[in-house]
């Protein structure tokens, strides 16, 4: 556990988060019907700079990293088994 790098990516999710609160407008249109999402656009956000941070450009490879090594920062979307969006729900 790099003690940086999640200082950085819990202040990133925090202000984030704030801001999105500030200023509602700049959050995605989501439909009023169909599936909840399974993470907050502020956790999505502070995933996806950190993956851009650490250079993956490959998601699957970032998903196995960041399950292996990230776990504890989005405890919803990293800890389901890999799929190639990451947070997508278990195929039955």
């Amino acid at each position: 556990m790099d003690a940086d790098l999640d200082t950085l990516a819990t202040a990133l999710y925090a202000r984030t988060d704030d801001l999105l609160k500030a200023f509602p407008d700049h959050r995605p249109r989501r439909p009023k019907t169909g599936l909840a999402p399974k993470l907050s656009d502020a956790e999505l956000i502070t995933l996806a700079v950190l993956q851009a941070l650490l250079g993956f450009t490959s998601e699957a490879r970032w998903l196995r990293h960041a399950r292996a090594h990230r776990r504890h920062l989005s405890r919803t979307c990293l800890s389901s088994p890999a799929t190639t969006s990451g947070c997508a729900p278990p195929h039955r």
